[in-house]
């Protein structure tokens, strides 16, 4: 692809929307362990990144384990004597700044711009001073036990749900949902929340009620996970959960902005939520006969 091609906007959506897609976004994670995507990210200096740059480098401190907070580019890794592991794979952030420029009445203006470049984290770089790596965090047991209430409900669907790691997704490939320990969550109710947020996804499968399509586009992963929050709210208030309606409508705000040009977007998905909480619902009570894959 050549540089000029490169659209940022477009690699930055595509990025969120592929750990979005994966399971839980990294600044909404309410369970311990993994890499420490809740802390801000540095450069060199020291100077915390800002804006979409926070969450690009979350994105990649989560997905890859990285534990540093600290950034670096190639040559400032070694400048400080340090070099790149060979093999290591950069991030990008974005650069923002403005040009000035004479226009045609010969006036000078200032142009707005967006630079991509790439940068590795602390952790893909030997020989840096010893303060500029991280320690993983552990996963903490914090005594967290999942509400009955819950359990039954989930265990009467039939849904296969694995535990263990530090990712909350639902596989539509094995049709399977893995979540961390909950005794890693930081309440019941956390717990709650996340695993009806992969069970209204599991709702999806083609088995049930088929929404995940071939060739899905970005607006169609948006309106996932729409449906997925949406509807765990939904889900939550029916099995007895308060649902976290101001957490929810934090988390999906940039997505309705994505979705405004279609002011019905919204509407299909509240359906679409309503349709994937029933069908779980009966599925209980029909003690999981529903629910069985074809």
């Amino acid at each position: 692809m050549a540089k000029s091609d490169f659209d940022i906007y477009q690699h930055v959506t595509d990025q969120i929307i592929e750990a979005m897609e994966a399971g839980t976004a990294p600044w909404r994670q309410p369970w311990s362990g993994g890499g420490q995507a809740g802390q801000f990210p540095l450069r060199s200096s020291g100077e915390p990144y800002r804006g979409i740059n926070v969450l690009m480098l979350w994105l990649a401190a989560q997905s890859n384990g990285f534990a540093s907070a600290h950034w670096f580019t190639f040559r400032q890794a070694k400048d400080l004597g340090a070099h790149v592991r060979k093999g290591s794979k950069s991030s990008t952030v974005v650069k923002y700044g403005t040009i000035a420029r004479e226009n045609d009445a010969g006036d000078e203006v200032t142009i707005p711009y967006a630079r991509a470049y790439r940068v590795f984290n602390a952790d893909q770089i030997e020989g840096l001073p010893d303060h500029y790596y991280g320690v993983p965090e552990v996963q903490e047991d914090l005594g967290t036990q999942a509400l009955p209430a819950v359990d039954a409900f989930f265990a009467a669907i039939g849904a296969k749900i694995t535990y263990g790691g530090d990712r909350a997704c639902y596989i539509p490939s094995e049709d399977r949902i893995q979540m961390p320990p909950v005794s890693a969550f930081i309440s019941p109710e956390a717990h709650a929340a996340t695993l009806c947020h992969e069970g209204i996804h599991w709702s999806g499968h083609r088995s049930r009620l088929d929404r995940f399509k071939l060739g899905s586009t970005n607006a169609d992963y948006a309106r996932e996970e729409l449906i997925a929050e949406i509807g765990s709210c939904f889900l939550g208030a029916k099995i007895g959960i308060e649902p976290t309606i101001e957490e929810a409508a934090s988390y999906l705000e940039d997505w309705l902005k994505a979705l405004k040009e279609d002011k019905r977007a919204i509407f299909r998905a509240a359906s679409a939520a309503q349709k994937a909480a029933d069908f779980l619902i009966a599925a209980a009570e029909a003690g999981g006969s529903k629910a069985v894959a074809a």
